[in-house]
């Protein structure tokens, strides 16, 4: 199939494939990627966009492994692996920042002292650093610091990652289905002979016939594999992070101790990422950050980096781990960060397998693991080829890194091309070829969608300026009506929103008053309405 065709039409009642894959994180596009490298044909459903759950709400580290050398040598090892790789294969999504292992007064020397020898043993590079210079080269410092040490850490944009992973497979013959849920599975003794599935948009149904599938839905693995009729143990850890308004460190900064809530901060493009946190939770609904949280990372971080007291902070965000083990496990950081693959042949079935666990550096490998198993049961015998194939640069996917459009911007700058965003440098130019690439392939584009891959709405005013301005520029392009982008508007704003509450303070809390004063002033009548008919279409009244 032709990379920009739909996957489905309103017309289709059933689609046959070799595999369905079940979630569109970075280990489901990771699959994608690599079963269509082997000529396996395959569809990708997801129930909400391209790296909706934790792929998408991660702090962007590609770890080097050295945070896991005390506790988890075999963890620590796939990562220096993988990242490896990861920078070799994929490295227009990565940034190789470098990283700092840092100590402060009153952190376990016994620890620090032992950290040398840990990462050799895992064969990880780490190079004792002088105080003094490591505080030149990264001022944020503390004046506290006693130790560092250098590692091979590094930046990941886990969102140019998936979309390259997913732009591959389709170029390759596989289909991606967004915003479609799973129903329920259609078994004959020990196989799935096919799945029934939902768009959200459409209220469609259709029935997907597989000769194999793969439950990669991260978090809600359990709950999908429940519908199989297979039980897996699974505790759900919820970390928030936060957002900086500017980039604090050139480094990943580590705190070097056993990891704990607030020890890194991750350069992101123009600003930095605090935290994180991990907290046991018992559901998956309404995860969000909460300012106890945003306090928690910020004490806990601020011996290490003092600047972090006051620093302005634009955004908080949460994701739910989903780890192995006993839902019974009350501290979620003993509970292990590796990877499992169940091919559920104790439960009975022949064609069923879920892959979770893991952490975003052990994506590629999760992938690799479970194309084993499912090509094993298909009788291909095509091995692996995503530890020595680039991935490709996909032109659509680019507006993701920060700065990205504002290059382009200025080495072509026509005079109809529109600045949409000063925080970021989003121009109309992106914000087209962004709606025209979803377009393309069958998708009735959102402006949620555009800035998921570009960086509308990701600057100070998050959003409060440059959503009005990209709704505005699509009006106007004809993409959206009047009506329809109001409610665009309204979902957008929702979601940044979401954002925000937990670290309303200072800058910020101005920055949003600003932005609600001047919403409720242009059209709060009309927001209103929208946002009235939005939610009655969500509840599937119209």
């Amino acid at each position: 199939m032709n990379s920009y065709n739909s996957a489905w039409t309103p017309g289709d009642v059933r689609l046959q494939t070799q595999v369905l894959i079940i979630g569109g994180g970075v280990t489901g596009t990771a699959l994608a990627r690599d079963l269509a490298l082997r000529g396996v044909d395959c569809i990708l459903v997801e129930r909400d966009d391209i790296n909706a759950g934790a792929s998408g709400r991660n702090h962007g580290l590609l770890h080097s492994g050295a945070r896991y050398v005390a506790g988890d040598s075999g963890a620590a090892m796939e990562c220096r692996a993988e990242g490896e790789i990861l920078k070799r294969v994929a490295a227009q999504t990565i940034q190789n920042t470098g990283g700092y292992f840092v100590a402060v007064q009153g952190d376990d020397e016994r620890y620090i002292a032992d950290f040398p020898s840990s990462c050799e043993r895992s064969g990880i590079s780490a190079r004792a650093v002088d105080v003094v210079l490591a505080r030149e080269m990264e001022p944020a410092l503390s004046e506290r610091t006693i130790a560092v040490f250098e590692v091979p850490d590094a930046a990941i944009d886990p969102f140019r990652l998936s979309l390259e992973s997913m732009a591959q497979a389709r170029s390759l013959g596989a289909r991606l289905l967004r915003r479609t849920r799973v129903l329920g599975f259609e078994r004959e003794g020990r196989r799935i002979c096919a799945v029934r599935v939902q768009s959200f948009d459409s209220g469609h149904e259709l029935r997907i016939e597989a000769a194999q599938i793969v439950n990669a839905a991260g978090a809600w693995a359990r709950e999908v594999a429940l519908l199989a009729g297979a039980a897996i143990a699974m505790t759900y850890s919820k970390g928030t992070l936060l957002v900086t308004h500017t980039r604090l460190a050139s480094r990943v900064v580590n705190r070097l101790r056993r990891p704990g809530n607030g020890d890194i901060m991750m350069p992101g493009g123009t600003v930095s990422i605090v935290g994180t946190t991990s907290m046991r939770v018992d559901t998956l609904e309404d995860i969000r950050a909460t300012t106890a949280e945003a306090d928690l990372i910020i004490a806990e971080a601020a011996p290490m980096l003092p600047v972090l007291a006051s620093a302005r902070f634009i955004r908080a965000y949460a994701g739910v781990r989903p780890l192995l083990g006993s839902a019974g496990a009350t501290d979620s950081r003993t509970v292990s960060r590796g990877f499992a693959l169940f091919d559920h042949e104790e439960h009975g079935l022949d064609n069923f397998a879920t892959l979770t666990g893991g952490k975003l550096t052990t994506c590629r490998l999760m992938a690799e693991r479970a194309a084993d198993l499912v090509c094993r049961r298909l009788g291909v015998t095509q091995p692996c080829l995503t530890a020595i194939t680039l991935l490709p640069q996909a032109p659509e996917n680019a507006w993701t890194a920060p700065g990205h459009s504002a290059r382009e911007w200025l080495r072509s700058h026509k005079p109809d091309d529109t600045l949409l965003c000063e925080c970021e440098m989003v121009s109309g130019s992106a914000v087209d070829a962004i709606y025209a690439a979803l377009h393309a392939t069958g998708d009735k584009p959102t402006l949620t969608d555009i800035g998921l891959r570009s960086r509308v709405g990701k600057g100070a005013c998050q959003g409060g300026f440059c959503g009005l301005r990209a709704a505005a520029h699509l009006h106007q392009t004809g993409d959206f009506q009047a009506q329809r982008g109001l409610a665009e508007i309204v979902d957008f704003f929702s979601e940044r929103w979401r954002g925000q509450q937990a670290i309303l303070w200072g800058e910020q809390l101005a920055q949003a008053e600003l932005a609600e004063a001047l919403h409720c002033g242009l059209f709060a009548e009309e927001l209103r309405q929208a946002a009235l008919l939005s939610e009655i279409s969500r509840e599937g009244g119209l």
